[in-house]
């Protein structure tokens, strides 16, 4: 990678990047990072192993995973049951055919500084207007057997995902292909369905494909489809992920799919800014009513 752009001394950088192209990218297209992270012993499995104690122990609901063979078009809600208990599936990674996702790592005393600093580094590459825009923070760590492969995916936030151990192939689609990814698929995702985008095999090569290994990395903008492929080897990898303050993009296509269930054919956001913002108010009136009748402290995720 050239024109990494960082005035300061780079020894001293965990994340690199080219300036440019992140600001021109960042949360439009995906691109390729680099970083200092590889050896740092608190991704080592030693230490990954005793995460996973911990969080089971203190906040089991922060520690998902899932055992057996997965396609790239299998709904994350058809995995089979895991047969061991997590701890154990991770002493057997190599064998386990399992695949685990340490959610909000930073709530480990052990970690935080590594949330920190990670956070504060990218900012300082996105710029300091990223700061405005964020909803909420989070690091997560993503552990994997050989050959496993993550099912074919969008999410809510955008992230960069940090190859820590072992390589894999990220996949990652144009979220503005609507042969990829149907407006509709889109309004079920945001609105009843967080498995709602289906893979599409004849689109594959339309991916962008980055091969990643410990030291690199790549950014995966908000909504953009995108699957993984371990190789014949365990995976480590970090994801410092951001939820931005776009909930009137959002309130958008939650709007739209009931509009589509009556019969109409509502316009895709960004086309009519007028009736965006007629339909991002009513929605947002919608579910702070449904918020409060719930007693909920947020209510614009998922409206079942």
């Amino acid at each position: 990678m050239s024109g990494l752009g960082l005035e300061d001394d780079l020894s001293d950088r965990w994340i690199l990047a080219d300036l440019s192209e992140v600001r021109a990218k960042f949360n439009k297209q995906s691109f390729e990072v680099s970083h200092h992270l590889s050896t740092h012993p608190l991704f080592q499995l030693p230490e990954l192993m005793a995460l996973a104690e911990r969080t089971v122990k203190l906040r089991p609901d922060d520690l998902y995973y899932d055992m057996g063979n997965i396609e790239p078009g299998q709904r994350w809600d058809a995995v089979p049951n895991p047969k061991f208990s997590a701890v154990e599936a991770l002493r057997q990674l190599s064998t386990s055919d399992a695949w685990f996702i340490f959610r909000h790592t930073q709530r480990d005393p052990a970690y935080r500084a590594i949330f920190d600093r990670g956070l504060s580094e990218i900012k300082a590459i996105v710029g300091d207007q990223i700061q405005s825009q964020i909803r909420q923070e989070d690091i997560i760590i993503f552990v994997s057997s050989p050959r496993r492969v993550s099912s074919y995916h969008i999410d809510r936030e955008c992230n960069f995902l940090l190859q820590i151990k072992g390589t894999k192939t990220l996949y990652v689609f144009d979220r503005d292909d609507r042969e990829v990814l149907p407006q509709e698929e889109i309004e079920r995702f945001w609105t009843v369905d967080n498995n709602a985008p289906v893979y599409r095999p004849q689109f594959q090569d339309r991916a962008i494909s980055y091969k990643l290994v410990p030291g690199n990395g790549a950014h995966i903008p908000v909504n953009s489809p995108h699957w993984v492929q371990n190789d014949e080897n365990i995976s480590v990898s970090l994801s410092v992920n951001f939820q931005l303050l776009d909930s009137m993009r959002a309130n958008v296509y939650r709007t739209n799919f009931f509009l589509r269930k009556i019969g109409l054919t509502p316009s895709a956001p960004g086309l009519h800014p007028l009736g965006d913002s007629v339909k991002a108010f009513a929605m947002t009136f919608a579910l702070a009513t449904r918020r409060i009748f719930r007693g909920e402290a947020r209510g614009d995720r998922i409206w079942n």
